[in-house]
Order: C-alpha cells, then structure tokens, then sequence
C-alpha cells in the first residue's frame, strides 16, 4: 500500500498581504514560546461518515482547501513586517494510515497529537498536517495538525461544519470572508479608533496595577519546567451550575471568579490580573472567517469582602468591560506595553491567563440539586498528568472545557513558580470553593 498521496489544489483567489490583527498576536508569540512553540499548534480530527473510498476523501479535502484561503497560506517575515502570501495553487502530500486493531478515530487522535509536537516552518510550510487513518482499506477518519496561524477553536469548528457538508457531496457557496478582507476591515478608521480604545483602556490599567504576577522570585524548576495537571470533577460541574442560576451569572463567570480568587490568594495579592482569551468573532463577517481572530483581553479582580458572590458579580462586570477591548492593533499595543515598562521600570508581566473552551455540548448538566449531593460529588474527582514543554511564555493559564459528561478545568504552571503539587492543590481549592460556597456564607471563605 502507498504510504502518501498528494492533493493538488487550485483556489479563486492568491495574493499578499499583512497580518490580521489575529495572525501578528500569534506571529509575537511564536518565537516567546521558544522550543515549545509547538504548544500553539492545533490537533483535529476529522471523521469519515460512511463507507467512503479513498479518492471521495481526497477530494473532500482538496475542495476544503480551495475553500478557504487561510489553508493555503504561507507566513513570511520582510523589512516592512510579516506578511501572508495566499498561493492560488499547490499541492499537499497526506499520509496513509492503516488503524490495525486501534480503534480509528483513538488512533487518527494520538496522529495528530503527534504531529502537531512538531513546529511549523511557516515561511516553507502549508499550516496544515495530515494523515488518512484506514480501516478495513477504506478511509475511517483524517488526523490534522494546524498551525495557530491558520485556524483558532472557533475556526475548528467551522471547519467541522464545511468537512461533514463537502464528505457528502455537497456544492457549497464561496466562503465570504478571509484573513486578506479583514486586514482591509482592520485598517479602515472605526478599526483604528477601536484598537486606541483598546490601547488606552489596557494603558490605564497598567499604570496602576502590579507589573510582576508573584511577590517571591522563581525556584528550582522540575524537570520538564512548563506542565499541565487536569481536574476532571462532576462536583465543579454541579457546584457552579447551582450557583451561576443561584446569582444570576455563568458558570464560566463563576469558574472565572473562583480561578482569580486562587491565584489572588496564592500571590498574597486582594487583587488578580489575568489575560482573558477572546475569540473576537462578534462581527458577523469574521464570525464565519477561517483564521485566528483571537486575542488577549486585560482582566483586574478586586476580590471583595462579601466574599465569592460578590467576587463573582464584580468579575461578570470586568469580563464584558476586558471584552469589548479585546480587539487592537497588536504592535500598537506592545509599543505601549514597552513604554509603561519603561516608565515603571518594570515590562508588565501578563503571563497569567484564563480560556474558556467549551466542548460542542456546551457545559455539562448533572441531575443535582442540593449542596449535599454535590459535596458526595467530590469523592469521584480525578486530576492527572497533562501536557508539558520545555519552554512556553507562560507562568499560568487556567482551561475551562469538558470532558465525560463533567467539567474540566487544567492548569498549565511554571514549575519555578508553581510546583505541581502547588498546581493540584489551586484545582481542588477552586472545587472547594465553589462546594464550600452553596452551603457556608461566602464571606467566611476569602480571608
């Protein structure tokens, strides 16, 4: 059996052009992330519904990416700034697969977990990966790694859309927008005066909180430095459903307010500073764009002597405002970010962060409804070993998602920081918190 085969593709459109506001965030970061860059990769998998031959697959996957420009796009640096080239035409080669007695979409999932520890040469490389998991001799499901270049969460999904409707057959209509319409959107004068907004309201902020996220200076890293420990616990789950209905908010507000609280409390601060991760997709145009349009958005949390309700309410409020100054130039915002270190002597650290990733069901429901039951809840918690990397730009980042019908949250630390035992202990006392918070008055919980 071949081991490859190649898709040649020809799209409408190619050309050049700068970087969306999106693509320069994550074109920054790249390099900052150093030998772990890889962690800005993006693992997919896609599943062939029916009995499919190879040649349907294939040619599933090429009009996907004549679709979409953003698949086709190669990043390069030049003396005026990075730029995307858009090639009309080109050819990408697959691997082929077979699944053996694995169970094809596990395997297709560890393929492109694989390929995506790999990093992009974004000037030489497609941002796109793949392989063709086989089973029986036909096609079972297709293993993609993206760079963060071409696609965010919200682009996977779509993509998910696009790829169940091409695998049928279907003609689908042009797509109406691509990263090179929303570098023209992003230039026009009410884009501008939003990023200045954006710039002034994190410029305000900076200039009056601390600039360093721990009093005390690092210690000896374990080896690997940068880790993930996951809690997977049905208690978080019914604990912050029961309170998010109980004080009118969300339960990624409440899970928000009790990871700032966490941190805050760990710092020895009364107050949290965190980098909010946006998806940036309110306009409709770029709602639908296969692209990164992700940014960072600049959250401060007093916490509050009425204790996590009112944390929480405080935290629902500071959300929306860091939200709608989530959208700006990047290279505007980091000249002011230098100047501000400048001034205070001292480069603002903003490497805490807290992303909201929720599976394609949404938040899970859990038949639950008094604080007793929840609290029997927390016997069948489960916290393991995740990712870890040899070096990222990270010292904290808090994911919210879902897994097996309960909540997860992850935390990704700085061992130097944040020793993994220190790491399990901040997951369980968020858990405790909000359990503790359905039964015990919430101001006796922040001291």
């Amino acid at each position: 059996m071949n081991t490859t085969a190649t898709v040649a593709f020809g799209g409408e459109r190619g050309g050049e052009a700068a970087l969306t506001w999106g693509q320069r965030h994550v074109w920054r970061a790249l390099p900052r992330h150093g030998r772990g860059r890889y962690f800005l990769n993006c693992p997919w998998v896609a599943p062939v519904y029916g009995k499919r031959d190879l040649s349907e697959v294939l040619d599933a996957l090429r009009r996907l990416i004549e679709r979409h420009e953003s698949l086709r796009t190669i990043f390069a640096d030049t003396p005026s700034g990075p730029v995307q080239r858009v090639a009309r035409r080109g050819e990408l080669v697959v691997g082929l697969e077979d699944a053996g007695e694995d169970r094809p979409l596990e395997r297709a999932q560890r393929i492109a977990d694989e390929m995506s520890k790999v990093i992009f040469a974004p000037e030489d490389e497609w941002p796109l990966r793949c392989r063709v998991v086989l089973s029986a001799g036909r096609p079972a499901a297709l293993a993609f790694a993206f760079s963060h270049l071409a696609v965010d969460h919200v682009a996977l999904g779509l993509l998910g859309a696009d790829w169940r409707r091409l695998l049928r057959g279907e003609e689908l209509p042009p797509a109406g927008w691509h990263p090179m319409d929303q570098v023209e959107l992003e230039a026009t004068p009410r884009y501008l005066a939003r990023s200045a907004r954006s710039v002034q309201f994190w410029r305000s902020a900076l200039e009056r909180v601390p600039l360093d996220l721990f009093d005390h200076p690092p210690g000896q890293p374990e080896d690997p430095r940068y880790i993930e420990v996951t809690m997977e616990s049905a208690a978080l789950t019914a604990a912050a459903r029961l309170l998010a209905q109980r004080w009118a908010s969300s339960t990624s507000g409440v899970l928000l307010a009790a990871c700032a609280t966490a941190l805050a409390t760990l710092s020895g601060r009364a107050q949290a500073v965190m980098s909010l991760v946006h998806s940036n997709r309110r306009d409709p145009r770029t709602g639908a764009m296969i692209g990164t349009a992700m940014q960072d958005s600049l959250f401060v949390l007093d916490l509050r002597d009425g204790g996590l309700a009112a944390t929480c309410r405080a935290a629902g409020r500071g959300a929306l405002e860091a939200y709608k100054n989530t959208q700006y130039d990047p290279f505007a915002m980091w000249a002011m970010r230098e100047e501000i270190g400048s001034r205070r002597g001292r480069k603002p650290d903003l490497d805490a962060f807290f992303n909201d990733r929720p599976g394609p069901g949404g938040w899970p429901e859990l038949p639950v409804s008094t604080a007793a039951e929840v609290a029997q809840l927390a016997g069948k918690t489960r916290i393991q070993a995740g990712l870890s990397w040899p070096e990222i730009d990270i010292r904290v980042m808090f994911y919210l998602g879902t897994a097996h019908g309960v909540g997860q949250l992850s935390l990704i630390a700085d061992t130097a920081y944040l020793p993994r035992g220190t790491v399990t202990s901040m997951l369980l006392g968020v858990e405790t918190l909000l359990v503790r918070s359905l039964s015990e008055e919430p101001a006796a919980l922040i001291r």
